[in-house]
Formats: structure tokens, C-alpha cells, sequence
């Protein structure tokens, strides 16, 4: 999970690094529709033609919809508020995950665990909150749009433990997501007008890492952990994501990084020990 959070983290550095030449909706919609063939050759080796007749399409079509609406919310929630609120709010996933998982047995938090999940959630505020330059009704309708695609991620896993999903094969739950994702993200970022795309060096260097490492390597090892392990607590680990990302710009791009980001951080980190301390004292 560390892993994850570290490529997560760094693919924002590189899809900045090229956005110049790629709008990042397209960049998006690129790599989906790549690791979509790629998955469609997967499961159809492996399952034939009757991979779709098995009950999961669905929940299937229902996880690659909740998919795709958290990136085209980010991408929206972008163009009103400042990226370090949309960080913020994007990563109140894990609560959304926990309130929706708390009637599966194995699922449901204790009340410290709970303390464990807000100050985590505390620390990402104080790491990434501060005064910014946009009016206030601006940003706060940006920061709406980031707190509901954070409640797509969040609900997304929900689908995936609750439904008919959750029993199909690595690949296919994959294929679900990235082929979905694929379709509506390119709709999307033609409506917008962000189809910009300039095939340099960078960008196809870029774009390589971004769908071999992230859409098809990290997908396939994330969906393989949220059948294995607690939902609740991956989702938690998972807000280390901003904080590699801050790291890795600050040393590739040169961004300046705060002592409250320090501070929170710690935070972030405490929070994290708090709601897995259970698990620790047993190894």
C-alpha cells in the first residue's frame, strides 16, 4: 500500500510536467482506453465470451461510473478552488468508505479507530489549508465539487465490497472501471473542449508511465488488496498519496514545502498509527 501511495503520488508530478502539451482530462482518457484494451485481452483469454454473463456487469458499470465522476468533479472542482483544497477535500474518501462499510461485521471501526481517521484527516487540513487568492464563493463551490468526488472514490469502494462486483476476477473489476472511464472522460473532455494533445517525447514518456504503472500495475494491485484487507484502513493509508506528491515536487519541480506541512504530516501519521494500533500490537 505504501507502494500505491508512493506511484499515486507521483503521477501528479507527472501529468503537470506535460500538461502543457496534454490537457490532463485527455491524458485521462488516454491511458483508460489503453489499459481498457489491454484488460479486454485479459479477461477475454481468460473467460471467453462469456465474461459478461455472470451477474457482475451491473455493479460493474455502477463502480465505472463512480470512477469517472471523481475525476470529472476534481477536474471541475480545479477551475474554482486552489489545488491544496481540492487535496483536502478529495481525501475525505476514507470517511465516506468507513460510513459506508460500517453494516459489514468485519468492517465496522471502534470509536478509537474513528479518533485514528479525524486526525489523520486534521493533519491533511493543516498540511494543505491556508489563505488563498480566489473569492470565497468561488472556492467554496470548488471545494463542493472536490468533497463529492472524494465521496466517489469513497462510495466506490462500497460497490465493490456490497456488490455482485466484489466476486469477479482481478482483471475484470479493472476492465469495469478503466473501459467506463475511458468512454465518458473522452466525452467529457470534448464537451469541455480539453482535447489538447501533442505527441512529443515527454508526453508519450509520460503517458507510458501513467498507463502501465498506475492504470494497469497499481489497479491490479489495489483491487487485489481491497479483497484481502480492511477497506477502512486502506482507504486511511492511502491520504500519504498527497503527501509523497508534495515531496516529489518540492524535489522535481522545485516547490517550496511549509513547516505546517510538516506539522501535519505528523499529524497525518499519528492518525494512521492511532486507527491501525490494533494490528501493530499484534505483530
Amino acid at each position: 500500500m505504501l507502494l500505491l501511495c508512493v506511484i499515486w503520488g507521483l503521477q501528479q508530478v507527472v501529468m503537470k510536467i506535460v500538461s502543457g502539451d496534454a490537457a490532463p482530462v485527455m491524458q485521462l482518457a488516454i491511458r483508460f482506453a489503453v489499459a481498457a484494451v489491454f484488460f479486454s485481452i485479459l479477461v477475454g483469454i481468460r473467460e471467453g465470451r462469456s465474461a459478461l454473463a455472470d451477474g457482475t456487469l451491473p455493479s460493474g458499470i455502477l463502480l465505472g461510473v463512480l470512477f469517472s465522476l471523481e475525476f470529472i468533479l476534481i477536474s471541475q472542482a480545479l477551475n474554482h478552488t486552489t489545488a491544496a483544497h481540492t487535496t483536502v477535500f478529495l481525501y475525505s474518501a476514507p470517511i465516506f468508505t468507513a460510513l459506508g462499510l460500517q453494516f459489514l461485521p468485519d468492517e465496522r471501526l471502534a470509536a478509537t479507530q474513528w479518533v485514528g481517521i479525524a486526525t489523520a484527516m486534521l493533519g491533511l487540513a493543516v498540511a494543505f489549508l491556508g489563505p488563498g487568492d480566489r473569492p470565497v464563493a468561488e472556492l467554496v463551490k470548488g471545494d463542493c465539487l472536490a468533497l463529492l468526488g472524494g465521496a466517489m472514490w469513497g462510495l466506490s469502494n462500497v460497490a465493490l465490497r456490497r456488490g455482485r462486483i466484489g466476486t469477479a476476477a482481478t482483471a475484470k473489476t479493472v476492465l469495469y472501471q478503466v473501459s467506463t472511464a475511458a468512454v465518458l472522460l473522452s466525452l467529457f473532455a470534448i464537451l469541455a473542449g480539453e482535447t489538447r494533445f501533442v505527441p512529443t517525447a515527454s508526453v508519450l514518456l509520460a503517458m507510458t508511465f501513467q498507463t502501465l504503472m498506475i492504470s494497469i500495475v497499481s489497479y491490479l494491485i489495489w483491487f487485489w488488496l481491497l479483497r484481502k484487507y480492511m477497506t477502512s484502513r486502506l482507504m486511511l493509508l492511502t491520504l500519504l498519496t498527497p503527501l509523497f506528491g508534495v515531496m516529489f515536487a518540492a524535489s522535481i519541480l522545485g516547490d517550496r514545502v511549509e513547516l505546517r506541512f510538516a506539522l501535519g504530516s505528523l499529524m497525518v501519521l499519528a492518525g494512521i498509527l492511532i486507527t491501525n494500533r490494533q494490528l501493530i500490537s499484534q505483530r
